[in-house]
Protein backbone atom coordinates (compact mmCIF):
# COMPACT_ATOMS: atom_id res chain seq x y z
CA UNK A 1 0.00 0.00 0.00
CA UNK A 2 1.36 3.09 -0.99
CA UNK A 3 1.33 6.21 1.38
CA UNK A 4 -1.55 7.90 -1.27
CA UNK A 5 -4.17 5.86 -0.24
CA UNK A 6 -4.34 6.28 3.49
CA UNK A 7 -3.80 9.94 2.72
CA UNK A 8 -6.62 9.93 0.40
CA UNK A 9 -8.90 8.19 3.21
CA UNK A 10 -7.56 10.70 5.55
CA UNK A 11 -7.98 13.66 4.22
CA UNK A 12 -11.14 12.29 2.87
CA UNK A 13 -12.67 11.90 6.53
CA UNK A 14 -11.71 15.72 6.79
CA UNK A 15 -13.38 16.87 3.93
CA UNK A 16 -16.35 15.20 4.59
CA UNK A 17 -16.08 17.43 8.27
CA UNK A 18 -15.46 20.75 6.28
CA UNK A 19 -18.39 20.48 3.93
CA UNK A 20 -20.69 19.68 7.03
CA UNK A 21 -19.53 22.16 8.29
CA UNK A 22 -20.37 24.81 5.53
CA UNK A 23 -23.47 23.51 4.94
CA UNK A 24 -24.34 24.22 8.81
CA UNK A 25 -25.59 20.64 8.80
CA UNK A 26 -24.52 20.40 12.95
CA UNK A 27 -24.54 22.61 15.38
CA UNK A 28 -21.51 25.52 15.27
CA UNK A 29 -19.86 23.83 17.80
CA UNK A 30 -20.05 20.64 16.94
CA UNK A 31 -15.74 20.73 16.34
CA UNK A 32 -15.19 21.64 19.66
CA UNK A 33 -17.88 19.03 21.19
CA UNK A 34 -15.60 16.03 19.15
CA UNK A 35 -12.02 17.51 20.13
CA UNK A 36 -13.28 17.42 23.32
CA UNK A 37 -14.41 13.99 23.58
CA UNK A 38 -11.49 12.73 21.18
CA UNK A 39 -8.72 14.54 23.44
CA UNK A 40 -9.68 13.36 26.97
CA UNK A 41 -11.67 10.11 26.40
CA UNK A 42 -10.82 7.82 22.92
CA UNK A 43 -7.35 8.98 22.58
CA UNK A 44 -6.37 8.08 25.95
CA UNK A 45 -8.57 4.90 25.36
CA UNK A 46 -6.60 3.83 22.48
CA UNK A 47 -3.25 4.41 23.51
CA UNK A 48 -3.88 2.73 27.04
CA UNK A 49 -5.57 -0.14 25.90
CA UNK A 50 -3.06 -0.77 23.16
CA UNK A 51 0.60 0.15 25.50
CA UNK A 52 -1.12 -2.32 28.52
CA UNK A 53 -1.31 -5.15 26.19
CA UNK A 54 2.45 -4.75 24.81
CA UNK A 55 5.52 -6.13 26.29
CA UNK A 56 7.38 -3.34 28.43
CA UNK A 57 9.97 -3.77 26.18
CA UNK A 58 8.33 -3.19 23.19
CA UNK A 59 7.10 0.14 24.60
CA UNK A 60 10.84 1.40 25.46
CA UNK A 61 11.70 2.04 22.20
CA UNK A 62 14.76 4.00 23.44
CA UNK A 63 16.45 4.30 19.94
CA UNK A 64 12.99 5.83 18.66
CA UNK A 65 12.55 7.84 21.59
CA UNK A 66 16.33 9.71 21.13
CA UNK A 67 16.54 9.91 18.01
CA UNK A 68 12.84 11.71 17.31
CA UNK A 69 13.26 13.38 20.84
CA UNK A 70 16.67 14.61 19.76
CA UNK A 71 15.40 15.96 16.41
CA UNK A 72 12.26 18.03 18.17
CA UNK A 73 15.19 19.73 20.30
CA UNK A 74 17.45 20.83 17.61
CA UNK A 75 14.67 22.17 15.11
CA UNK A 76 13.05 23.63 18.09
CA UNK A 77 16.33 25.42 19.52
CA UNK A 78 16.93 26.73 15.33
CA UNK A 79 13.62 28.14 15.15
CA UNK A 80 13.85 29.67 18.46
CA UNK A 81 17.67 31.24 17.73
CA UNK A 82 16.37 32.88 14.24
CA UNK A 83 13.47 34.51 15.92
CA UNK A 84 15.71 35.65 18.32
CA UNK A 85 17.88 36.97 16.12
CA UNK A 86 15.28 39.23 13.78
CA UNK A 87 13.46 40.02 16.94
CA UNK A 88 15.34 39.80 20.11
CA UNK A 89 13.88 39.84 23.57
CA UNK A 90 10.46 38.53 22.03
CA UNK A 91 10.73 35.07 23.63
CA UNK A 92 7.17 34.88 23.69
CA UNK A 93 7.04 35.16 20.03
CA UNK A 94 9.88 33.00 19.33
CA UNK A 95 8.58 30.42 21.58
CA UNK A 96 5.04 30.04 19.58
CA UNK A 97 7.13 29.79 16.06
CA UNK A 98 9.21 26.93 17.26
CA UNK A 99 6.31 25.11 18.61
CA UNK A 100 4.87 25.47 14.89
CA UNK A 101 7.91 23.86 13.53
CA UNK A 102 7.75 20.78 16.38
CA UNK A 103 4.58 20.27 17.76
CA UNK A 104 3.19 17.90 14.87
CA UNK A 105 -0.65 16.71 14.79
CA UNK A 106 0.69 12.86 15.96
CA UNK A 107 -2.58 12.51 17.80
CA UNK A 108 -5.57 14.01 15.75
CA UNK A 109 -3.89 12.83 12.17
CA UNK A 110 -1.17 10.34 13.28
CA UNK A 111 -2.85 7.55 14.87
CA UNK A 112 -5.89 7.27 11.91
CA UNK A 113 -2.99 7.42 9.41
CA UNK A 114 -0.05 5.13 11.43
CA UNK A 115 -3.62 2.25 11.74
CA UNK A 116 -4.67 2.38 8.07
CA UNK A 117 -0.84 2.62 6.95
CA UNK A 118 0.06 -0.45 9.37
CA UNK A 119 -2.94 -2.68 9.32
CA UNK A 120 -3.15 -4.74 12.72
CA UNK A 121 0.27 -3.45 14.14
CA UNK A 122 0.38 -2.58 17.36
CA UNK A 123 3.79 -0.70 16.89
CA UNK A 124 2.13 1.81 14.93
CA UNK A 125 0.02 2.91 18.23
CA UNK A 126 3.19 2.51 20.31
CA UNK A 127 5.27 4.68 17.83
CA UNK A 128 2.20 7.76 17.84
CA UNK A 129 2.09 7.29 21.57
CA UNK A 130 5.47 7.92 21.94
CA UNK A 131 6.13 10.75 19.40
CA UNK A 132 2.56 12.29 20.95
CA UNK A 133 4.49 12.20 24.43
CA UNK A 134 7.81 14.05 23.09
CA UNK A 135 5.87 16.53 21.44
CA UNK A 136 3.73 17.28 24.76
CA UNK A 137 7.00 18.06 26.16
CA UNK A 138 7.82 20.58 23.62
CA UNK A 139 4.40 22.14 24.22
CA UNK A 140 5.23 22.35 28.10
CA UNK A 141 8.53 23.72 27.29
CA UNK A 142 6.78 26.78 25.09
CA UNK A 143 4.19 26.55 27.86
CA UNK A 144 6.94 27.86 30.07
CA UNK A 145 8.82 30.79 27.76
CA UNK A 146 5.36 32.26 27.12
CA UNK A 147 4.63 32.24 31.09
CA UNK A 148 7.68 33.83 31.69
CA UNK A 149 7.75 36.53 28.93
CA UNK A 150 3.98 36.99 29.61
CA UNK A 151 3.17 36.60 33.23
CA UNK A 152 5.07 39.00 35.53
CA UNK A 153 2.71 37.61 38.42
CA UNK A 154 2.72 33.87 37.68
CA UNK A 155 2.16 31.61 40.90
CA UNK A 156 4.80 28.92 39.74
CA UNK A 157 8.55 28.40 38.80
CA UNK A 158 9.29 26.88 35.74
CA UNK A 159 10.15 23.71 36.50
CA UNK A 160 6.41 23.56 38.30
CA UNK A 161 4.71 25.29 35.41
CA UNK A 162 6.26 22.28 33.01
CA UNK A 163 5.13 19.35 35.00
CA UNK A 164 1.92 21.08 35.72
CA UNK A 165 1.08 20.85 32.23
CA UNK A 166 2.48 17.51 31.28
CA UNK A 167 0.61 15.57 34.65
CA UNK A 168 -2.64 17.56 33.21
CA UNK A 169 -2.78 16.37 29.54
CA UNK A 170 -5.21 13.12 29.28
CA UNK A 171 -2.79 11.46 26.64
CA UNK A 172 0.03 11.34 29.14
CA UNK A 173 -2.44 10.12 31.54
CA UNK A 174 -3.82 7.10 29.21
CA UNK A 175 -0.09 6.63 28.03
CA UNK A 176 1.09 6.34 31.72
CA UNK A 177 -1.35 4.13 32.65
CA UNK A 178 -0.91 1.49 29.78
CA UNK A 179 2.79 1.42 30.57
CA UNK A 180 2.27 0.82 33.98
CA UNK A 181 -0.02 -2.03 33.83
CA UNK A 182 2.24 -3.50 31.28
CA UNK A 183 4.81 -3.48 33.49
CA UNK A 184 2.87 -4.72 36.52
CA UNK A 185 1.92 -7.31 34.10
CA UNK A 186 -1.72 -7.21 34.81
CA UNK A 187 -4.46 -9.02 32.85
CA UNK A 188 -7.34 -6.50 32.43
CA UNK A 189 -10.61 -8.59 31.79
CA UNK A 190 -12.25 -9.09 28.55
CA UNK A 191 -14.89 -7.03 29.20
CA UNK A 192 -12.82 -3.94 30.38
CA UNK A 193 -10.55 -4.65 27.21
CA UNK A 194 -13.67 -4.97 24.51
CA UNK A 195 -15.07 -1.41 26.28
CA UNK A 196 -12.17 0.22 25.81
CA UNK A 197 -11.36 -0.60 22.37
CA UNK A 198 -14.43 -0.39 20.99
CA UNK A 199 -14.08 3.26 22.50
CA UNK A 200 -10.19 4.19 21.42
CA UNK A 201 -11.91 2.89 17.74
CA UNK A 202 -13.91 5.74 17.96
CA UNK A 203 -11.09 8.28 18.47
CA UNK A 204 -9.70 8.17 14.48
CA UNK A 205 -13.07 8.94 12.69
CA UNK A 206 -13.93 11.89 15.18
CA UNK A 207 -10.78 13.45 15.68
CA UNK A 208 -10.29 13.50 11.34
CA UNK A 209 -14.52 14.76 11.32
CA UNK A 210 -13.40 17.55 13.76
CA UNK A 211 -9.93 18.64 11.99
CA UNK A 212 -12.54 19.36 8.61
CA UNK A 213 -14.98 21.42 10.59
CA UNK A 214 -12.14 23.23 12.42
CA UNK A 215 -10.08 23.64 8.87
CA UNK A 216 -13.50 24.95 7.30
CA UNK A 217 -14.04 27.38 10.06
CA UNK A 218 -10.14 28.57 9.63
CA UNK A 219 -10.44 28.70 5.69
CA UNK A 220 -13.58 31.45 6.32
CA UNK A 221 -11.76 33.40 8.64
CA UNK A 222 -8.75 33.55 6.38
CA UNK A 223 -11.03 34.64 3.39
CA UNK A 224 -12.45 37.36 5.93
CA UNK A 225 -9.02 38.55 6.88
CA UNK A 226 -6.74 40.62 5.03
CA UNK A 227 -4.25 38.94 2.69
CA UNK A 228 -1.00 37.78 3.55
CA UNK A 229 1.91 40.22 2.78
CA UNK A 230 5.43 39.00 1.82
CA UNK A 231 7.25 39.24 5.15
CA UNK A 232 3.95 36.56 6.92
CA UNK A 233 4.07 34.20 3.82
CA UNK A 234 7.67 34.37 4.20
CA UNK A 235 7.50 33.28 8.40
CA UNK A 236 4.93 30.85 7.03
CA UNK A 237 6.93 29.12 4.70
CA UNK A 238 9.80 29.36 6.55
CA UNK A 239 7.95 27.75 9.62
CA UNK A 240 6.46 24.66 7.60
CA UNK A 241 10.23 24.17 5.76
CA UNK A 242 11.47 23.28 9.01
CA UNK A 243 8.28 20.94 10.47
CA UNK A 244 7.80 19.59 6.74
CA UNK A 245 11.50 19.09 5.39
CA UNK A 246 13.66 19.80 7.72
CA UNK A 247 12.19 17.84 10.65
CA UNK A 248 11.28 14.57 9.07
CA UNK A 249 14.89 14.56 7.36
CA UNK A 250 16.67 14.99 11.06
CA UNK A 251 14.12 12.51 12.54
CA UNK A 252 15.17 10.01 9.45
CA UNK A 253 19.26 10.60 10.09
CA UNK A 254 18.86 10.70 13.89
CA UNK A 255 16.69 7.22 13.66
CA UNK A 256 19.29 5.64 11.32
CA UNK A 257 22.57 6.33 13.76
CA UNK A 258 20.32 4.93 16.57
CA UNK A 259 19.94 1.67 15.00
CA UNK A 260 16.28 2.09 14.18
CA UNK A 261 14.94 0.10 10.82
CA UNK A 262 12.26 -1.30 9.38
CA UNK A 263 8.93 0.13 10.42
CA UNK A 264 9.67 2.02 13.25
CA UNK A 265 11.76 4.04 10.51
CA UNK A 266 9.62 4.75 8.39
CA UNK A 267 6.55 5.34 11.07
CA UNK A 268 8.99 8.21 13.08
CA UNK A 269 9.73 10.18 9.35
CA UNK A 270 5.69 10.13 8.75
CA UNK A 271 4.63 11.52 12.34
CA UNK A 272 7.84 14.17 11.93
CA UNK A 273 6.76 15.39 8.93
CA UNK A 274 2.70 15.61 9.90
CA UNK A 275 1.31 19.21 9.82
CA UNK A 276 1.20 21.58 13.68
CA UNK A 277 -1.51 20.88 15.57
CA UNK A 278 -4.22 22.93 16.43
CA UNK A 279 -3.51 23.03 20.02
CA UNK A 280 -0.60 25.27 18.65
CA UNK A 281 -3.13 28.29 17.91
CA UNK A 282 -5.08 27.54 20.92
CA UNK A 283 -1.95 28.06 22.92
CA UNK A 284 -1.44 31.41 20.70
CA UNK A 285 -4.35 32.53 21.45
CA UNK A 286 -4.89 31.69 24.87
CA UNK A 287 -1.31 33.85 25.47
CA UNK A 288 -2.52 37.03 22.21
CA UNK A 289 1.09 35.91 20.69
CA UNK A 290 0.78 35.38 17.25
CA UNK A 291 -2.50 33.85 16.94
CA UNK A 292 -3.46 34.94 13.61
CA UNK A 293 -0.24 33.82 12.02
CA UNK A 294 -0.23 30.29 13.68
CA UNK A 295 -4.05 29.44 12.38
CA UNK A 296 -2.77 30.69 8.85
CA UNK A 297 0.24 28.40 9.02
CA UNK A 298 -1.69 25.47 10.41
CA UNK A 299 -3.72 25.48 7.34
CA UNK A 300 -0.93 26.51 5.01
CA UNK A 301 0.83 23.27 6.14
CA UNK A 302 -1.87 20.81 6.31
CA UNK A 303 -2.76 21.29 2.49
CA UNK A 304 0.93 21.17 1.72
CA UNK A 305 1.72 17.89 3.61
CA UNK A 306 -0.59 16.21 1.37
CA UNK A 307 1.69 16.94 -1.48
CA UNK A 308 4.94 16.45 0.86
CA UNK A 309 4.15 13.45 2.55
CA UNK A 310 3.95 10.96 -0.48
CA UNK A 311 7.22 12.68 -1.79
CA UNK A 312 9.20 12.12 1.68
CA UNK A 313 7.61 8.42 1.58
CA UNK A 314 9.44 7.63 -2.39
CA UNK A 315 12.12 9.68 -0.91
CA UNK A 316 12.78 7.34 2.23
CA UNK A 317 12.14 3.98 0.39
CA UNK A 318 14.70 4.78 -2.02
CA UNK A 319 17.30 5.43 1.01
CA UNK A 320 16.34 2.74 2.88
Amino acid sequence: MTILTPLFAVFGIMLLGALVQRLKLLPADTDHILNQYVYYIAFPAILLISLARQPLDEILQWGFIGGYGIGLIIVYLICFGLSLAVEPKKTGIAAIRALNTTFGNTAFIGIPLLIILFPGKQSALVAAAIASLLSVLMFAVALVSLELATNSQRKHSAPVIMLLAVSKNPIVLGCLIGVMISALGITLPDSVVMMTQQIGNTSSPCALFAIGMVLAKAMRYQKDSPLLNAKQLLELSLINFLKLFLLPLLVYLLLKTFGVSGDYLMMGVILSALPTAASVYLLAQRYDTKASSSAQGILFGTLVSFISLPLLDELIKKLA
